[in-house]
């Protein structure tokens, strides 16, 4: 860079951005039923996705940068990291290509990077990445994108998603010249929620753990066993009962549901193993922390609060489902804005602290969240339930079904919404990805085994 060359920034180290330093993937299908000419032409979804960045996203056409106060996102306005996209074309059917889909062949399917953990060396990390799958037969596309979560959460990345797919939508029918402004119109640099500070209050914080040098890691860890998904499905009269079930106990249809995994997964793996009793069950519930700090969903930011709750094995099972339920309402009910705040303060210390025994070849304790920590039992729940996943048209119709973050990593629960699925009125079926080692049947569970479909290895 020029000395003279415009330069913005930013900081994602005031919130929790900076502690999830790995790329993230959704595998997108969409069926060309029609068998339209110009079915997600290359250089459209190209000329599309670098009009995005470059006139409304220009961080992600920026790069990451660790310098002595934390971490920033840094961009110019003559220069631009374009997201890289790839594109391959298969001579398999679509019966084939949808079955990769389904069994999250990220191989395949989803481009991979070099790196993603950032560091003081000069590092071109890709926030975004693409990779278009063709078929000779023009029967269908998959788009297989990554995005680096230190920048964008869930929220972030499908209002990404939805903006992409609605101006490549409108260069595709309209063409070049007519004027056209994106649906979410977003923002950058998580703001000041300094006023929820309150000195008078002090909180521990289960949700990170300090460990020594050897014992870090940016990336979760597989572990030495296989793990598999198991897709559950609950059904429509399903969510109804336990709606019902939700209201008369007082709590919200995900933390009743929340409660029904981690007391079937803690069952399973107490029968496999009875002498894990007295060791650690270990639930958390990965939350937006948007709604309790008055954030808007456009603001482009990873600010996720992990919620933790444990207690031994056996204690976990001795309870009802109902009183579980509890627990998880009570771990996610003391996120407020005061603990937010605390919660973030705390981070930023620590991290400056790390920073600065980097620079100066110190070893020092480094943080982690205490989920990426090996316990007898793990149940690590995220609900995309609400999120516009389906709602993403190209131009060609919205995609015939979309595979989450492929986790396989013990404990991981994905709740993710059918094509169909309305959250405000439970009218589809809703999926839940569960991943465990693949010598745990989940069907030897009378509490999961009620929503049991099929499994993906």
């Amino acid at each position: 860079m020029t000395a003279d060359t415009p330069e913005t920034r930013f900081s994602i180290s005031n919130n929790s951005s900076h502690l999830y330093q790995d790329h993230f993937s959704y595998i997108l299908e969409y069926k060309n039923g029609t068998q339209a000419d110009g079915f997600f032409d290359p250089e459209l979804l190209k000329k599309s996705l670098n009009i995005l960045v470059r006139k409304h996203y220009k961080p992600v056409a920026g790069w990451f940068q660790a310098r002595n106060n934390g971490i920033d996102v840094v961009y110019y306005s003559d220069k631009f990291n374009d997201p890289p996209i790839s594109t391959q074309t298969l001579d398999i059917n679509y019966e084939t290509l949808s079955r990769h889909v389904h069994d999250s062949n990220v191989e395949l399917l989803v481009p991979a990077a070099s790196s993603t953990e950032i560091t003081f060396e000069d590092n071109d990390i890709p926030m975004i990445m693409v990779k278009v799958t063709y078929l000779e037969s023009n029967e269908a596309v998959v788009l297989g994108i990554s995005y680096h979560h230190s920048l964008m959460d869930g929220t972030s990345f499908w209002t990404f998603m939805a903006n992409w797919s609605a101006l490549c939508k409108h260069l595709y029918e309209h063409g070049d010249t007519a004027e056209f402004g994106i649906p979410h119109s977003p923002t950058f640099e998580f703001p000041d929620i300094s006023h929820f500070h309150n000195p008078s209050k002090k909180f521990e914080h289960p949700e990170y753990i300090l460990v020594d040098p050897d014992q870090y890691h940016t990336k979760l860890q597989p572990g030495p066993e296989k793990i598999v998904e198991t897709i559950l499905e609950v059904s429509v009269e399903q969510q109804h009962s336990l709606r019902q079930q939700a209201r008369d106990i007082g709590v919200s249809f995900t933390e009743l549901l929340c409660a029904v995994m981690w007391k079937g997964i803690n069952g399973l793996r107490l029968d496999l193993d009875p002498e894990i009793g007295s060791g650690l069950s270990f639930y958390t519930c990965i939350l937006n922390s948007r709604t309790r700090t008055g954030v808007s969903n456009n603001v482009c930011a990873s600010p996720v609060i992990n919620t933790p709750c444990e207690r031994t094995v056996a204690e976990v099972a001795a309870l009802e489902v109902c009183d579980i339920a509890q627990l998880v309402h009570e771990a996610i009910g003391k996120c407020t804005g005061e603990y937010l705040s605390s919660s973030f303060r705390y981070l930023h210390k620590q991290f400056i602290q790390e920073l600065d025994d980097t620079r100066n070849s110190r070893v020092g304790k480094k943080l982690m969240c205490a989920f990426t920590c090996s316990a007898p039992v793990k149940c690590v729940i995220a609900s995309s339930r609400t999120f516009p996943i389906y709602s993403t048209d190209f131009g060609f119709g919205t995609p015939e079904y979309v595979h989450p973050p492929y986790l396989p990593y013990d404990g991981f629960v994905r709740i993710w919404p059918t094509p169909m699925y309305d959250a405000r009125s439970s009218n589809a079926p809703l999926h839940v990805y569960v991943s465990q080692p693949e010598h745990v049947d989940l069907s030897l569970s009378p509490l999961l085994a009620q929503f049991l479909k099929r499994n993906i290895d």
